[in-house]
């Protein structure tokens, strides 16, 4: 399901997705992108419509409706709303009112519903963030997803800033985890799958004064998008040839970040692309010894012949 555009208006992107796995996310934006402009009517999906809009895996009807239990009380979390400037007046209100799985049923079904305070955040859209379904989905940390919605919202500027309480906070980060741990585990997911999507994408920490020099937020720069670039109508040949020229002309990549990033792309075994480049070079070397030695043995017989 390639032509699927997600758009809603940017207060969306604010709202931190807090415990949401990546299945989960990929079915929650699969529902976003076909309840765009449809107003307070009630939207229905059968099983096997939300399973391709969200590539889903496994096939047991049991399992996704345990992922779609999970999902919606997940987004019964999520609080929307809006706040006075004098901070004496003060709105909450959840998206979705109606969320009903009927699973007993020859076509099993997904009933759902928004809240009418919460339609604005899908319709008449006067400002938006978007982008394709199939890249958002495709991408397996939750990091990585998260920072490609938050980026998609700068699409045409090519640059975003977070200090480091509100980058913890919209994804979702561990108060527990150092700064290493950020590194290993939030940043280099984000570098490895968003460097095929955003050409020359670059991450780069913000220090503070004092001891230590403590990291106080990140900015990301990157070739920035034209207002009419086309998200959806792409082939997934055109896809993979435009992700790959990213990975290979960024230079902020080592070289096995680049190998990594290409085997997601690919959907390969991580460590594949770098044993393959592996193998060539010692392949290559193999080739440049016998012809070394050819070439001595020629020298030799130029020179009198072979004893």
């Amino acid at each position: 399901m390639s032509n699927e555009l997600v758009k809603y208006q940017p207060e969306l992107n604010t709202i931190p997705l807090r415990k949401f796995s990546p299945t989960e996310m990929n079915l929650f934006f699969s529902i976003i992108s076909r309840m765009r402009d449809k107003g307070d009517q009630t939207v229905r999906f059968s099983f096997d419509q939300l399973k391709d809009l969200s590539n889903y895996k496994p096939t047991a009807n049991r399992r996704f409706i345990d992922d779609l239990k999970r999902t919606y009380n997940h987004l019964m979390d999520l609080r929307f709303g809006s706040q006075s400037k004098s901070g004496l007046s003060f709105e909450r209100f959840v998206m979705f009112t109606k969320f009903k799985i009927n699973g007993d049923v020859e076509e099993p079904y997904v009933d759902i519903e928004i809240y009418k305070d919460a339609l604005p955040l899908l319709n008449h859209l006067e400002s938006w963030v978007r982008y394709a379904l199939v890249e958002f989905r495709d991408l397996k940390s939750s990091y990585a997803k998260t920072m490609f919605r938050l980026l998609k919202g700068y699409r045409t500027t090519g640059y975003a800033y977070f200090s480091k309480s509100d980058f913890i906070e919209l994804l979702d980060i561990p108060k527990s985890y150092r700064q290493s741990n950020t590194d290993q585990y939030v940043i280099s997911p984000i570098k490895e799958e968003l460097t095929p999507l955003f050409r020359g994408l670059t991450v780069r920490k913000k220090y503070g004064k004092g001891r230590g020099k403590p990291v106080i937020g990140y900015s990301f720069a990157w070739k920035p998008e034209r207002k009419d670039a086309e998200d959806v109508h792409v082939s997934k040949t055109e896809r993979l040839k435009k992700a790959k020229f990213n990975i290979e002309h960024n230079g902020e990549l080592s070289d096995k970040e680049k190998w990594r990033a290409i085997d997601k792309i690919k959907g390969l075994k991580l460590g594949t692309t770098e044993a393959e480049h592996n193998k060539q070079e010692q392949e290559a070397r193999e080739e440049q010894i016998r012809a070394e030695e050819r070439q001595k043995i020629l020298e030799k017989l130029r020179n009198g012949g072979l004893r």
